[in-house]
């Protein structure tokens, strides 16, 4: 319940913001302005995790075409997930990534009680398994907006890494670890510490 309604007071203060996010996307690259991707949640339910359009619409045949021709890029891929030169990502999705603003349509995810404010990153089907047994940590609460390995260096930091920040946060989770997060959360935004 504190979840849910720290989700609606910040959509109420946010919502402004989100509106001229999403009014700037459908100027420069049209619809849609939102993006769900299916995710892992609570007890391995999936849900649709929302987040702002921050990739070409012709995403997925995009990284395919590259990690068909490019050996480095599919080493980069299978390594994290992650391109650092991502060709897939429009000039504002590059700005809202920087800023961590893409997020913001979590909140509605916090609301309809699939996510938190604080917990593990959300991840896909496919990844979970990279998790071994520490997925039943995962498992066992539910993805936050932020948390551990958004304030541990984010992308700077290696996958196994990452796993073994969700297994730390699971295992010391309190309302005070989760307080500490949401706060730091707002320093490492502003200093864009971490970010893509």
């Amino acid at each position: 319940r504190l979840n849910q309604l720290g989700a609606l007071i910040l959509l109420m203060v946010l919502g402004p913001l989100m509106l001229i996010v999403a009014a700037l996307i459908w100027r420069t690259d049209g619809a849609p302005v939102l993006f769900a991707h299916y995710r892992v949640g609570f007890r391995g339910k999936l849900f649709r995790c929302f987040k702002f359009r921050t990739m070409r619409r012709d995403a997925e045949q995009v990284l395919a075409d590259l990690l068909r021709d490019d050996a480095r890029a599919r080493a980069e891929w299978a390594a994290g997930q992650k391109l650092v030169d991502d060709p897939r990502i429009t000039p504002i999705g590059r700005f809202l990534r920087r800023t961590s603003l893409d997020e913001l349509p979590q909140l509605l995810n916090v609301l309809r009680g699939e996510m938190s404010l604080v917990g593990p990153r959300p991840i896909t089907v496919g990844e979970l398994t990279r998790y071994g047994s520490v997925r039943w940590h995962y498992l066992s609460v539910r993805p936050g907006i932020t948390g551990l390995w958004q304030v541990s260096g984010r992308n700077d930091t290696t996958y196994d890494e990452r796993v073994e920040l969700d297994r730390r946060y699971v295992e010391q989770q309190t309302l005070f670890v989760d307080v500490a997060i949401l706060l730091k959360t707002i320093r490492v935004v502003l200093r864009r510490e971490g970010a893509c």
